[in-house]
């Protein structure tokens, strides 16, 4: 009703403004020419009155159903109404492909729902519509505890409590902020959401408010169960979220000290988007606490990644040859006489406590002015600088020599 509306009024003004224009080369070739620039054909209607009046009157009875069609538009869908005076239709941008399979038959407060993201993380189910920092509609359901597998659901209005507690919010064009509505009870709720890998669930959702509310909701739903995003199987370190930084973090510190034991603690506070983040990690690596100063950086190209970090990739378990243990006559007895790895405690306080521990082993030296050099220790001068011996082969040995305040981070490279 409301598109015919605006189309029929459209359809009368364009077929005055047609007729106008037909009348004005009537009356000559050069005001019919002249009609068809808008300050002329205003001359043309004040000169000839009475010949142009019925086109006039007919291009004005056009701007009655065209007003009345807008105003019914304005109170059912205020943001597409804007989007047609903002001429946001005429952009040749091509909509965003969603990412997660939703397919939702229903309203949020009354308007027409279509959530593109999802996700269930820290307990909260969430459905947003729109990629401003406030959604145009949100839906959020508090389930509590983060669930581990399949999600099951099942909530009526006369259930006692406690239940999960619903919370609706929209934003319209005239807000700055969104309105909310917190529902604890009195709802009809079904959830049957199976996992998908490697992040996902995927099922049925069904929901019903009281009436008042005008909020209904069904069909298939799939949601993210943490910020993580996939790429041709591998994590994504392009999306920027705390998951990915948490998860490039813990994959260097797996590769650096070699081991697949390493228990990342809370990740200090940062925000999002940034180029560069400087964070002191503390994490549990082999049993033994670790406090590290990372610096990582973002590109397009390589995502999220920790500066200086050219570690190889952790070995597969089960990849390593079994050639050597057949020629090898006693290996529990090697395995039990193997040093401990010095890498796992090692930091700059330690080499300046006991240096004798680390003489003659390979150790890399970053200053704080971003230069780097590797070679062997050598122990303190007098006046406590760090030496450092690199063989150069036929060209004899480079010495470095470094004081306190010029190291930013010294790595022991041998066990």
């Amino acid at each position: 009703m409301v598109a015919l509306l605006i189309l029929g009024g459209l359809l009368l003004i364009v077929t005055g403004l047609i007729w106008l224009v037909m009348l004005a080369f009537g009356t000559s070739l050069l005001w019919g020419v002249g009609s068809l620039l808008p300050p002329v054909t205003l001359a043309y209607v004040l000169c000839y009155w009475r010949t142009a009046r019925k086109a006039v009157a007919l291009s004005a009875m056009g701007f009655i159903p065209l007003v009345v069609g807008l105003t019914m538009l304005a109170a059912q869908d205020p943001e597409r109404l804007q989007a047609i005076v903002s001429l946001r239709w005429l952009g040749d941008d091509k909509p965003t492909a969603a990412e997660l399979e939703i397919r939702l038959n229903g309203e949020l407060n009354g308007q027409r729902f279509m959530p593109l993201q999802a996700e269930l993380v820290d307990g909260i189910l969430s459905l947003r519509e729109g990629q401003d920092f406030y959604a145009r509609r949100e839906l959020s359901i508090r389930i509590g505890q983060q669930p581990e597998g399949a999600l099951r659901l099942d909530v009526l209005p006369r259930d006692a409590p406690p239940q999960p507690e619903i919370e609706i919010s929209w934003l319209l064009p005239e807000q700055e902020l969104p309105e909310a509505r917190r529902i604890p009870r009195g709802y009809t709720l079904h959830l049957d959401l199976q996992p998908v890998a490697p992040n996902r669930l995927a099922g049925d959702f069904h929901l019903v408010l009281p009436p008042r509310f005008a909020t209904t909701l069904s069909g298939h739903l799939e949601v993210y169960t943490d910020r993580l995003r996939y790429r041709d199987g591998q994590v994504d370190t392009a999306y920027d979220s705390r998951d990915t930084v948490a998860f490039v973090i813990r994959d260097y510190l797996q590769r650096r000290f070699a081991t697949a034991t390493v228990e990342l603690a809370q990740l200090p506070a940062f925000s999002l988007p940034a180029r560069q983040l400087d964070l002191d990690v503390e994490a549990r690596i082999d049993g033994q606490v670790q406090r590290l100063p990372l610096q990582l950086t973002r590109s397009e190209v390589r995502g999220w990644r920790v500066q200086r970090d050219s570690f190889p990739p952790l070995p597969a378990p089960g990849s390593a040859s079994t050639a050597g243990e057949a020629l090898d006559a006693a290996p529990a007895a090697a395995d039990a006489a193997r040093p401990v790895d010095r890498r796992l405690r090692f930091s700059l306080q330690h080499l300046l406590g006991n240096p004798s521990q680390y003489q003659e082993l390979g150790m890399r030296v970053y200053t704080v002015r971003g230069s780097t050099a590797e070679g062997r220790f050598a122990g303190l001068d007098r006046e406590g600088r760090i030496l450092i011996r690199r063989n150069l082969g036929g060209a004899g040995i480079a010495s470095f020599s470094f004081s306190i305040d010029e190291v930013a981070e010294v790595e022991l490279l041998e066990p």
